[in-house]
């Protein structure tokens, strides 16, 4: 490990330390248990809620069976393999867990709904450390940072706190985004990770609004329900740009190929204005009669 990579953790380490320090507990909410929707249809309680997860299992066993069914993806790299194997794990786990605690919601049986989705968003760290960063230390950062993410929720189960969970959760909506449009992919088709983040977005925004949501449909869907649906999109867009993507000869950056779109506009821009037009006048020829 070079003596950057070990400054950097320390950063890090130091950071998560004095936030844990200046920043105050944050309990569980118990009316997050409380959703809009709780109809209960064919004897399941909470239908909706529990059915619209069956997207996730479906992408992620898609997903398992295509990284190994004769390299489909043709995952390149030392780790891609393994931490898409992790991704697609924790997608599929998804449909399971999140099911299970909209039966009966609950902190005990919500533990099974964050666990897989912890291990899908620190696992598509890793992979964006391996693409774009460094092969070797994304390889040998995938199981750190599962286990951050399993200690994340270990530590709000046990002590009721959950800011170490958010961490885990938010840095990636940030961090990936960010990194999507600042370094160079080697793979072709870099903007639907951009697609990906937009409909985690789209996600967290239909939780928050779960009972106007309910409301404005006149009790037929809820927000939660959407919000389901809108991140099983999320993997579905990823599985579409593994399909998709072929290897980049000259890696350039998203922001770089937008810098050169929009200065070739202002130029066009530019010489548009610039253009001038001569008239020639035209000899009028009387006709005698």
């Amino acid at each position: 490990m070079s003596n950057r990579t070990v400054i950097v953790w320390i950063v890090a380490i130091v950071c998560f330390i004095v936030l844990m320090f200046v920043t105050p507990s944050i309990p569980q909410d118990q009316e997050y248990h409380d959703f809009a929707d709780q109809r209960q249809f064919l004897g399941i309680p909470n239908a909706l809620n529990v059915i619209s997860n069956v997207p996730f299992f479906i992408i992620g066993v898609i997903g398992l069976i295509l990284c190994y069914y004769k390299n489909f993806f043709k995952l390149s790299l030392r780790g891609e393999l393994c931490g898409w194997t992790f991704f697609y794990v924790g997608v599929a786990a998804v449909g399971f867990g999140s099911s299970y605690y909209h039966l009966n919601p609950n902190d005990a049986t919500l533990v099974w709904d964050r666990l897989p989705m912890t291990i899908a968003f620190t696992s598509i760290i890793a992979i964006f450390i391996i693409e774009r960063i460094d092969e070797r230390k994304g390889t040998f950062s995938i199981v750190p940072l599962l286990l951050v993410g399993v200690v994340s929720i270990l530590y709000w189960r046990y002590f009721d706190d959950l800011r170490p969970y958010a961490l885990v959760q938010f840095v990636p909506c940030i961090a990936i985004p960010v990194m999507a449009i600042m370094l160079p992919p080697m793979y072709t088709h870099s903007s639907y990770w951009l697609w990906a983040a937009g409909f985690y977005l789209l996600a967290k925004v239909l939780e928050a609004i779960d009972d106007t949501i309910y409301g404005w449909t006149h009790h037929i869907v809820s927000g939660h329900t959407l919000k389901h649906l809108c991140a099983a999109m999320v993997p579905v867009f990823l599985t579409l740009m593994l399909a998709k993507r072929e290897t980049i000869t000259e890696r350039v950056s998203l922001l770089q190929i937008w810098k050169v779109s929009w200065s070739k506009q202002k130029e066009n821009g530019v010489e548009t204005e610039n253009q001038s037009f001569t008239y020639s006048s035209v000899p009028v020829v009387e006709s005698r009669e």
